[in-house]
Order: structure tokens, then sequence, then C-alpha cells
């Protein structure tokens, strides 16, 4: 089969690889969609620490099911699925006590040590396949595995209804925490992007207020939840400086390593500021692959182009220029295509 594969920091090629064969509780998906991610880029780029090399891209995964595993009854091929790229080693004192997000051993498909799924086929722990609703576009499923990061942490932020939030990004991660907001009871949501058509997304999808700086929009006294979903340095030093007394500030954005951001921790202390981070998925998939099938995210302006395997190398450029949204490698295409533009 085909795989994208990150030789070392800075190197990739599109190589020949065994097909892989499931074992007893594992299942094969042929991949229909692989989002990439921001993650994909610090892997690439050397900034991930986990990351051990050559390893292949791709841990936001939708497709079919196309071989179980002897000891496989869940499953069957031709099972539309999503696909959860944690993995833990369960025996850990975090994973022992509930938080295997934080396994010492964590291993993160496509990011860390096991190959992820920008290839013809993905190779999974049945544990970590769940089966798409019905009504579900395969696609567009992709957007499950962010959805359920964005899920955990919401589940980490003390939420009281009425709150007004700040997101900083318009990014896919910017957008989702954005159209979560109300769910979990804000009063209003305002996005910051420096890019004007980021911000031409975020109002597609619902976001009422938008700005290029928070400046534009400040607020007397400042924000109750501010999350910065940028992992850009200037953007948490300012973002940490509008929360309100009381407020939280959440980390959610992936910064490089080795990135430095200043603060006042008498203010931290004074205010009483909350700040909180949030790395990956925690008991937040299943939720994820609901809420997805119920419509919570509108998903289709999301996503504005679709490559093949082939043109691996035009969708980071792409990528990396903050051109159109939500960018996917779609295995099965001979050819790119655009699938939103900006109104």
């Amino acid at each position: 089969m085909r795989a994208i594969v990150f030789t070392g920091p800075g190197a990739f090629e599109l190589a020949e690889v065994p097909d892989p064969s499931p074992g007893p509780r594992e299942v094969v998906v042929e991949v229909s969609a692989v989002g990439i991610c921001g993650t994909d880029v610090h892997v690439l780029d050397g900034e991930f620490e986990p990351t051990v090399f050559p390893i292949t891209p791709g841990h936001e995964t939708s497709g079919v099911v196309v071989a179980v595993g002897s000891e496989v009854s869940e499953f069957s091929p031709g099972d539309r699925v999503s696909v959860d790229p944690t993995l833990t080693c369960g025996e850990c004192t975090y994973c022992r006590n509930g938080r295997p997000n934080l396994c010492q051993r964590w291993d993160g498909a496509g990011v860390a040590r096991t190959n992820g799924s920008a290839a013809d086929y993905m190779l999974a722990p049945v544990r970590n396949v769940y089966r798409l609703p019905d009504g579900v576009d395969l696609e567009l499923a992709a957007l499950i595995e962010p959805l359920s990061c964005a899920i955990h942490g919401y589940d980490l932020l003390p939420r009281r209804l009425g709150e007004h939030y700040l997101v900083y990004g318009a990014g896919t991660m910017g957008l989702m925490m954005a159209q979560l907001a109300p769910r979990a009871g804000a009063a209003s949501v305002t996005v910051i992007d420096r890019n004007p058509d980021r911000l031409q997304v975020a109002r597609e999808v619902g976001v009422e207020r938008v700005a290029e700086s928070a400046d534009q929009v400040e607020r007397a006294g400042g924000w109750d939840v501010v999350i910065d979903c940028t992992g850009v340095v200037g953007a948490i030093e300012d973002g940490l400086g509008r929360v309100r007394r009381g407020g939280t500030f959440q980390q959610f954005g992936v910064a490089p390593t080795d990135a430095r951001a200043a603060f006042s921790p008498f203010r931290i202390y004074n205010d009483e500021i909350t700040v909180v981070g949030s790395m990956a998925v925690l008991s937040s998939y299943e939720r994820a692959v609901e809420l997805f099938a119920a419509g919570v995210l509108n998903a289709a302006p999301m996503v504005s182009h679709a490559f093949p395997l082939t043109e691996y190398g035009s969708a980071l450029e792409t990528f990396r220029a903050g051109t159109g949204r939500k960018l996917q490698l779609r295995p099965a295409l001979d050819r790119t295509i655009e699938l939103a533009a900006p109104s």
C-alpha cells in the first residue's frame, strides 16, 4: 500500500509499505479521509517531543473496515468507522488512576511511535474503533477526532451558565470550541483571528462576534473564559491578560516544546485566575461520535480542500500558508478538489 512517511525532521516521502494484517483483536480500515492538523506540522518539524521517526502521520481518521482479527466480533468488513488514535499502556499510575491521556508511555498513532492513517489502510486495536451512525457523512466524520479533543477541553473547564467566552484562533479547533460554547451555557462567544478568511468561516458556522484583535471587542472587566487554540506565544500572552478576575484561561493550542510565555504570577494569585491545560482525549470519543451525529457542528463549511496522497506536499504548503479551511487527505482521490470556498 501507499503511505506518507516522515523519515526525519523536515523530510517525508510517499512510500510503498506492506499492507497491514490484523492481529486477533485488531481491524484494518481502508482510509476514506484523514484531516491535516497543526500537530502534524509540529511532528514534521521535530517540535513534538513524543515523536519517534520514521512515522506515518495522520490521526483524524474515518474509513471502512476491510479486515478483522480472529477474535473480533464487534465489526465486520463494510462497517463505516472513526478511529481514536490514542494508545496507552494501561499500567502506569496515570492509567490506573483514570488519567490515561497523561500515560507515561502515551502513544498517539501518527504523532508518537505508531503509524497513523495518511495511507491507503490503517491498522487499529478494536477498542479504538467506533461505528458511525447511519446518515453521518463518511469523509466529514474525520472531524470526530478533533471534536473529541474539544469535548475533553470542556470537561476541564469550570463551566457556569451565562459566562462570556473569548477564543483565540479560527482554525478547526477554535471553530469547534466556539460552536460548543453555547451548549456549555455561554452567554456570548467571541473569536479572534488575524486571518479575515478564517473569520468569515467562523461567521458561516454561526459565531456572531469575530474580530482580528481583542482590542476591537474589548469587554469591560474581561472575559470569564479565554481559550487559546493557536499555540502562538503572542496570542497566549494577550489572552491571559483578557481574563476577568476569577476567570479561567485554557491552553488548548499546541505550542512548540521549547516555547515560553511571560505572565504575571501576582495577577494569577491576586485575581484568582484558573489556568488549565487540555491534552488530547479522555473518555470523550464516544460522546464525540454521538454529538457529531446529532449535528453539534456545522461541519460542511469547515472542510475546504481534499488532496490525494500524491499531493501531500501541496497540502502541507496550503496548511502552512493558512489558506483554506480544514484540509483533508482522501487516498481514493486522483486529484485535489475544492469543497468549500469563502463566501
